[in-house]
């Protein structure tokens, strides 16, 4: 399986990230975001309040950054985050769950979308055969007094 599929395979597994912004006095914000959906390009879709910290970050500072974390899976993406007032693909991405946010339901004029569009990715994944593989490699490299050995199996860096 070629890095770049890996890794929109892995970003299809979460279905929570943490999105990191920059604040109007430069500091870095991070918060956790539920997943709306994962396109096959990369780009990742929020749900967001029109009138949240976040959209004034990106409003001032576009570029963001977006974290996954399982118990033996990592995800790193840098890309630009845009801010989109779209309906038809609101009405597709709608969850019910939201409503706890969004009390009045996708007709919210609160509502607002948020696209990442990624520009590189790295993952880490230690998961299932590749995951005992790996712990293979760490044992006999820990043994042999060495660092283990890894490949775009278990860790990659990707251009998108």
């Amino acid at each position: 399986m070629n890095t770049h599929k890996k890794l929109i395979d892995l970003l299809k597994d979460f279905d929570t990230a943490m999105l990191v912004t920059r604040s109007v006095d430069g500091s870095i914000n991070a918060r956790p975001m539920a997943v709306a959906q994962v396109e096959s390009n990369g780009q990742i879709w929020f749900v967001t309040e029109r009138d949240s910290g976040k959209v004034s970050d990106v409003a001032l500072d576009s570029e963001v950054a977006v974290t996954m974390q399982a118990s033996n899976q990592f995800v790193s993406i840098s890309g630009t985050a845009h801010p989109i007032d779209d309906q038809s693909k609101l009405d597709e991405l709608w969850s019910e769950g939201w409503k706890v946010w969004f009390p009045d339901g996708k007709s919210s004029e609160k509502i607002l979308l948020l696209r990442i569009e990624p520009s590189r990715g790295e993952y880490w994944d230690h998961s299932g055969l590749t995951g005992v593989k790996y712990l293979l490699k760490a044992g006999t490299a820990y043994l042999q007094g060495e660092r283990p050995a890894t490949d775009a199996e278990t860790n990659a860096s990707v251009s998108m």
